[in-house]
């Protein structure tokens, strides 16, 4: 059982998280360091406890986060199974454990597979997250019995301590993603403007008549209208075009 000495304090994880959030590039490193912390956190001496996360956000690929080479095979074990106690926990948002996999009948081919490296009880819980995304704990022993009592409390306090820290590093990847979406289409678009502007100069015709002739060469090629676009404004030796703006 994790004892006061081994566990962090409340106060001392969230600002530890808080500061990650801020420093971390992405969603990613946010969830590996989340995940190392949680290990540490639940783990004693001789008796490692290994963490893996879960992440899945609508039309996104699958986010899986771990506290090392270890974990991160385990879950991607639970990742690929269809039936297994991650998936329980985040389509049932509940506490899911699994005392011994041995003796355990509801997830057979996932438990066979845990077994075979070595491991014997399962803990997953999930975050409490915003909408449609679901993400969820995952915790990993060699022992039976690992995850009971206050092993338990202390995970699932663990949990709800760092919910709203991954609520901010999901919605903090969802405006970086929508500011990089946002920064190509602008780029996008400067450069179509631009072939625009130089069809219009060579050929003596209207913006409109421009456009046309483009999106004309873009389906005769069978290529993007961005790409032609592209070649428009390479064909004048002056570099590729260059967009500026404040972001």
């Amino acid at each position: 059982m994790a004892s006061e000495s081994t566990a962090k304090s409340a106060t001392s994880i969230t600002e530890h998280l808080h500061e990650e959030l801020l420093n971390s590039s992405d969603v990613e490193e946010f969830l590996d360091e989340l995940a190392r912390v949680t290990a540490r956190n639940l783990s004693e001496p001789g008796d490692e406890v290994l963490c893996g996360i879960t992440l899945l956000r609508p039309r996104k690929s699958a986010t899986i986060a771990s506290s090392g080479t270890a974990a991160r095979a385990i879950s991607q074990i639970e990742y690929q199974s269809e039936q297994s106690p991650g998936m329980a926990a985040s389509l049932e948002q509940v506490t899911v454990g699994v005392p011994d996999v041995k003796d355990e009948s509801r997830w057979p081919e996932y438990c066979e597979a845990v077994l075979a490296q070595g491991i014997r009880s399962v803990l997953a819980i999930p975050f409490r997250l915003e909408g449609e995304t679901k993400a969820t704990l995952l915790l990993y022993s060699h022992r039976t019995s690992r995850f009971e009592g206050g092993v338990l409390k202390a995970a699932e306090d663990f949990v709800r301590q760092t919910s709203l820290a991954l609520r901010l590093a999901v919605r903090f990847a969802h405006y970086s993603e929508t500011a990089a979406h946002l920064r190509a289409t602008l780029e996008s678009r400067t450069v179509i403007d631009m072939a625009v502007g130089i069809i219009m100069a060579q050929n003596r015709c209207s913006q409109q008549e421009a456009f046309e002739l483009l999106r004309a060469a873009s389906s005769t090629r069978n290529s993007k209208l961005h790409t032609v676009a592209a070649a428009v404004v390479n064909a004048l030796g002056q570099g590729p075009a260059q967009t500026h703006y404040d972001g």
